[in-house]
């Protein structure tokens, strides 16, 4: 009996929840794996309402996530080479599967993405609203 009572421990604590170091737990307790592939967006949307009201300006340091409350600053990193760019969360998307987060035209400029159009990174939150 002794043994079946072990093995059942075992079993339970085996298929308790894991999270890659990748994931974060927001304000709203949701978590959000933030490592994966940034796009960039602007032409066609300059002037446009983004979901969160204001409207795109592609000048500007911002970006779109799917979930991330609106104002929450983020830091992205490119895996290959190590720039990084700030950026605050205005919109939502990208709507590509894979990709983690879409920059506006400046931010993508300032980490020297635009002629790749798509790289890996990694996604810091700084700040939540």
């Amino acid at each position: 009996m002794r043994v079946l009572l072990f093995l059942g421990a075992l079993v339970l604590v085996g298929c308790g929840p894991t999270r890659p170091d990748s994931w974060i737990v927001g304000p709203n307790g949701k978590e959000h794996e933030l490592l994966g592939k940034a796009s960039w967006y602007g032409p066609g949307f300059e002037g446009r309402k983004t979901a969160s009201g204001e409207i795109f300006d592609p000048r500007e340091m911002t970006a779109a996530h799917k979930t991330l409350p609106f104002g929450t600053i983020v830091r992205v990193v490119a895996s290959k080479d190590r720039k990084s760019v700030v950026v605050r969360i205005n919109d939502r998307g990208p709507f590509s599967a894979g990709r983690v987060i879409d920059l506006s035209k400046a931010a993508a400029e300032d980490i020297g993405m635009i002629r790749a159009g798509v790289i890996d990174v990694h996604v810091e939150v700084l700040d939540w609203p």
